[in-house]
């Protein structure tokens, strides 16, 4: 199986993620066998009542980052949907980047399971935790 690359995964969010997700601005930091580290940019139109990053900011880097950990794990992109996804948040983050590190859990033939972390950059400490369940899809019909 060959590996993903940085530069080719962001290739994959440059072409196939929608508009307002690419509005994000996320970046692809690393990408390895199983797994995929996702950052996003302090944005002052992200941030909440109290100066913190918005949830739905977050969950979106959660989605997306196990996009790439899928992909990492099948050694290149291809069809899938969210099946689910569960986040429970545990402290605020303000002022700060916010990195996702997505990883499979269990890589099968039709479903993908995998968790992702959420931290503000320059802290270990956890901000978030999701679990993520993805359908793998057939390659579209041409």
């Amino acid at each position: 199986m060959s590996k993903l690359s940085v530069a080719e995964a962001q290739a994959i969010f440059s072409e196939n993620f929608a508009d307002w997700v690419q509005d994000l601005g996320l970046k692809v930091e690393a990408v390895e066998d199983q797994a995929a580290t996702l950052r996003l940019p302090f944005n002052d139109r992200l941030n909440r009542q109290g100066g913190t990053v918005c949830g739905q900011a977050m969950l979106a880097l959660a989605d997306t980052s196990m996009v790439f950990a899928v992909s990492a794990a099948r050694g290149s992109y291809g069809p899938m949907t969210t099946v689910s996804q569960t986040l429970s948040f545990m402290r605020p983050v303000a002022n700060a980047d916010v990195l996702a590190e997505a990883k499979i859990l269990r890589l099968g033939r039709n479903l993908a399971f995998g968790e992702v972390v959420l931290r503000a950059d320059g802290d270990d400490r956890p901000v978030a935790h999701a679990t993520s369940t993805y359908a793998l899809l057939p390659p579209p019909k041409e």
